[in-house]
């Protein structure tokens, strides 16, 4: 939103020096709302995909943590996945909006979050001013996994505990975590958790004021085939509510999900944003407006 005093008398903006103040003014009060406060930020989706985006987003989680936001990413890798199973010829098997996961895949999936995708982004991360430090669930015991359901999803994970010691002096000192989603259950066997899980549960267990989940839609639609109908704030029985008629479904049952989870452990907001806008995060944080849809716990 644009101050009025920055029009004209035929109501037309000024110049772009004069929008530029504008942005900068209405954020201030968000800088310093949000300055010591703890972010989560679950990255992942097409947002992972185009350089550009990509960019955009470690520009944005350098500026939060320049300014004294106290940062976490936790990242998924869905697409690199897909792309490497499909060049051993394995193919990806999806259930109830998870990844059903073998011991091949889960080999795979190692490779990828580990190895690959968490040092391009602490890489991308640290080129923009940033400090950032790659972890996955296995270092320190950050996570111990437990089996997921009754096990139909193969190693597949859940989150039996989060570690948070691990990360206070990292967040501390001005460090920005950056999470993969693999974690071991207590006899040392790998699983593959659903990184907005992970988010949502690291969010609860650091305290965060807010959780954001960088997703391909502009938020929780009411009609998946209308962006007009994008629900802005919803209460968690609302949502459970949406759950039940089938309206939230696939893959962003897990998503609402791990927002009232972490609502429900304390985390001030949560939300479901479009990471295919560039600089979404910065709009969510610092303006006004904001994006996407937020999740309260009042309800």
């Amino acid at each position: 939103m644009i101050n009025s005093e920055f029009k004209d008398p035929k109501n037309n903006y000024l110049n772009q020096d004069s929008l530029r103040v504008s942005v900068l003014s209405e954020a201030l009060p968000y800088i310093q709302r949000f300055a010591g406060k703890r972010i989560v930020i679950k990255y992942g989706g097409s947002a992972m995909e185009s350089e550009d985006l990509k960019n955009a987003v470690f520009r944005d989680i350098a500026l939060l943590s320049s300014v004294g936001v106290q940062t976490v990413v936790v990242h998924g890798g869905g697409p690199e996945i897909n792309q490497w199973l499909s060049k051993l010829g394995i193919t990806a098997q999806f259930k109830d909006g998870l990844r059903v996961t073998d011991e091949k895949t889960m080999d795979i999936v190692e490779m990828v979050l580990i190895g690959r995708v968490n040092k391009q982004i602490v890489n991308g991360i640290n080129k923009v001013g940033a400090l950032a430090v790659g972890l996955c669930g296995i270092d320190g015991g950050l996570i111990e996994a437990r089996p997921w359901g009754n096990g139909s999803h193969g190693l597949v994970g859940d989150v039996a505990s989060i570690n948070a010691e691990l990360l206070e002096p990292l967040l501390q000192k001005g460090y920005v975590p950056v999470i993969s989603s693999v974690a071991s259950t207590p006899k040392g066997r790998s699983h593959n958790i659903n990184a907005d899980t992970v988010a949502g549960e690291i969010a609860a267990s650091i305290g965060a004021e807010k959780l954001i989940l960088l997703t391909d839609t502009p938020g929780i639609l009411k009609d998946k085939e209308d962006p007009s109908s994008l629900i802005r704030q919803i209460k968690i029985s609302e949502i459970r509510e949406l759950i039940n008629e089938g309206i939230i479904n696939g893959g962003m049952t897990p998503k609402t999900q791990c927002c009232i989870r972490a609502l429900a452990q304390g985390v001030s907001a949560a939300h479901i944003i479009d990471g295919r806008v560039p600089h979404a995060l910065l709009l969510e944080v610092f303006t006004d407006a904001g994006i996407g849809t937020m999740v309260n716990s009042r309800g």
